[in-house]
């Protein structure tokens, strides 16, 4: 699933080639939205928050999708061959003299009042990247049940906005605690360091086409997607199992000598070799 700095990346690709100009196109291919047509409205803005988008456009109309696991928006230029998937898997186009935005499976795709927004991310938190961004606030979020396992109060969007899997895994790792950990029994000093080192590690990524959290010129990530190769700090084996109730897959990585802290219950899925390849080294 596209994590906070994925979705910041997308709302500027679409907002440099969409605002301010007038649609010459529209198509919405989801029966719901199959008979509007927004050609010629002028598209005011794209803003993301946290993994949402929201495109804006005059006559107080917004755009509400989500990219979940598989969707993405693509631009094209005139002429250009649209690249994204096949074309039944297209579910909106907006389109203006000079470019071409094609959603690609869309899970979530809505249209609103623009003065009806809060009723989609009302509910979400401080966002990392966002202009609201309250680190205090997001720290007593994630501690507000401290029986819960850290890796998940992290995870969940009404606490603080932007954080997936590959944030969560890293952000574990660099406070030296397994994702596991109750979010209670985090020390102090290291409580007090989350917010600010998970908004670093969102805005350092934002302007980048690949993920970093290392610093390290030949591996990306320190832990995620690279169970069972070595850990970059200790040479253990890094560890790969499924966090959560099971309702979604939500592979986690960690060290079991770097951190401190439970590891999975006994039973709970684990993955010795990862199935989720990524460019890490």
């Amino acid at each position: 699933m596209p994590e906070g700095d994925t979705v910041w990346q997308a709302a500027r690709r679409l907002h440099e080639a969409l605002a301010g100009k007038p649609l010459t196109r529209s198509d919405f291919r989801v029966p719901k939205y199959a008979t509007v047509d927004l050609t010629g409205r002028r598209v005011l803005n794209t803003i993301p928050r946290g993994k949402h988008l929201l495109t804006r456009f005059e006559g107080g109309l917004t755009l509400h999708t989500h990219l979940r696991m598989e969707g993405t928006w693509k631009v094209f230029g005139t002429g250009e061959r649209w690249r994204g998937g096949p074309a039944h898997q297209i579910r909106a186009v907006l389109g203006t003299v000079d470019r071409t935005a094609v959603g690609y499976r869309l899970q979530v795709l809505e249209l609103l009042r623009t003065t009806e927004e809060e009723r989609v991310v009302g509910h979400l938190g401080p966002d990392l990247l966002g202009p609201d961004w309250d680190p205090e606030r997001a720290l007593a979020n994630v501690l507000a049940d401290p029986g819960r396992e850290l890796g998940e109060a992290l995870l969940d969007q009404r606490n603080l906005a932007g954080i997936g899997n590959v944030y969560k895994s890293e952000l574990c790792f660099l406070l030296g605690v397994t994702p596991w950990l109750p979010a209670g029994a985090l020390p102090a000093d290291r409580a007090e360091k989350l917010p600010g080192l998970a908004k670093r590690l969102l805005e350092a990524n934002r302007d980048r086409p690949v993920r970093q959290t290392t610093g390290l010129h030949r591996y990306d990530l320190f832990v995620y997607g690279r169970a069972p190769r070595p850990c970059l700090r200790c040479h253990t084996p890094v560890r790969v199992a499924d966090q959560g109730d099971g309702t979604q897959e939500r592979p986690t990585y960690w060290c079991p000598t770097c951190q401190s802290g439970p590891a999975p219950a006994p039973g709970s899925p684990q993955r010795w070799r990862d199935k989720y390849p990524r460019r890490t080294g």
